[in-house]
């Protein structure tokens, strides 16, 4: 059971703590892609973007497999060959706006719920990421899992209650709901717009010795990433239609259910799952850097890992901060999107699975 729990559901609570980052766990994202689509059709859309996930993790994850790439650096090598620059590019846009709002969201939780200085959020998250990159791979994992099972007993409860006190409304709203349009397209824009971040979450796959490791760690990956987002719309329901206004519908939920103990409990847990995405996509900056040191016969000493981490969430705070950089990349996101698709999504589904042919009587890691 433990090495099942290891080989197949590990990598996919990993995926889920990056993915689920502040857009996801407070609603707003869920919102944004899904709610036009109905209280059915989000669901739907949900289902749709978690099949995707799970076979296009799949094909990562075996191609990391028989490519021995479980770093972003070699994994896009292998992939994209002379071209894999582009993916770390447009990586570290992504990454700048990702650090950028996880630091603001940190502080301005921490102030809302605690009423202290913004800073003190925004140090308090950089402190924890950059103990947890200091630790090491094992660690982080075993943190991301820890956080992750933590993370669905909330989801859960706030599932049981919301339909223990407004039950009758939810039950009501999908009754009278039909089916919305565009909630397929919602489901694949969701699903490109997450699947950027594959080559972060390899290093949870290196232990994988065969291709029904890879693929059934995959399939598994798709359905854990996105049933706590089900539970939360179904939840959100509960104050539908006015919830496609909130700006933040965790908050608004958690006002409507007046379970104040439930309320502390799950912004705790948002915090960290905004701990849980710096961790993991500064954990694969640090891998990128000690493989490009390994290629030149150099180490990559162990207490750099922290720093260049705390470095990173310093820099992106800076940039993110200054001329409008924030606003400029979010308004040019959905074309950022657009490459991650064509740069990594795409020649993963084509070329990936012909060299994964190709290649597959390779020894395993």
């Amino acid at each position: 059971m433990k090495d099942f729990f290891r080989i197949y559901l590990v990598p996919g609570f990993v995926f889920q703590s990056v993915v689920i980052g502040g857009g996801y766990a407070t609603g707003r994202e869920l919102i944004e892609f899904f709610f036009a689509a109905g209280p059915i059709g989000g669901i739907l859309g949900l289902i749709v973007a978690g099949t995707i996930f799970g076979l296009v993790l799949a094909v990562a994850f075996e191609f990391a497999r028989v490519h021995n790439a479980h770093d972003y650096r070699l994994f896009c090598k292998a992939l994209l060959g002379r071209y894999w620059v582009l993916y770390e590019v447009a990586f570290l846009v992504l990454l700048v706006l990702i650090l950028s709002v996880l630091a603001s969201a940190s502080g301005e939780l921490l102030n809302q719920y605690a009423g202290l200085p913004i800073v003190y959020g925004t140090v308090l998250m950089m402190t924890i990421v950059g103990g947890l990159t200091y630790c090491g791979s094992d660690t982080i994992q075993r943190f991301l899992m820890f956080w992750s099972l933590l993370l669905y007993g909330v989801y859960i409860a706030m599932f049981v209650l919301t339909f223990w006190i407004k039950g009758e409304h939810v039950a009501h709203v999908y009754q009278a709901s039909t089916v919305g349009h565009g909630w397929v397209a919602a489901g694949v824009l969701y699903s490109g717009y997450n699947l950027a971040i594959i080559p972060v979450v390899l290093f949870a796959v290196k232990q994988h010795i065969s291709a029904k490791q890879s693929v059934g760690a995959g399939m598994f990956a798709g359905a854990l990433s996105v049933i706590p987002a089900i539970l939360f719309f179904v939840s959100m329901m509960a104050m539908y239609p006015q919830v496609g206004n909130f700006s933040f519908p965790s908050a608004a939920l958690m006002n409507a259910l007046e379970l104040p103990l439930l309320s502390m409990i799950f912004h705790i847990v948002i915090f960290g799952t905004f701990i849980e995405t710096g961790t993991a996509l500064l954990h694969s900056v640090n891998d990128r850097i000690e493989s490009s040191m390994l290629d030149l016969n150099r180490t990559f000493p162990t207490y750099l890992r922290p720093l260049v981490s705390i470095a990173c969430l310093g820099g992106a705070i800076i940039l993110g901060n200054s001329m409008g950089l924030i606003a400029l990349i979010a308004q040019g996101y959905s074309l950022l999107t657009m490459v991650f698709m064509v740069v990594l999504v795409l020649p993963l589904i084509t070329v990936g699975i012909w060299r994964i042919r190709r290649f597959t009587p390779s020894v395993p890691n």
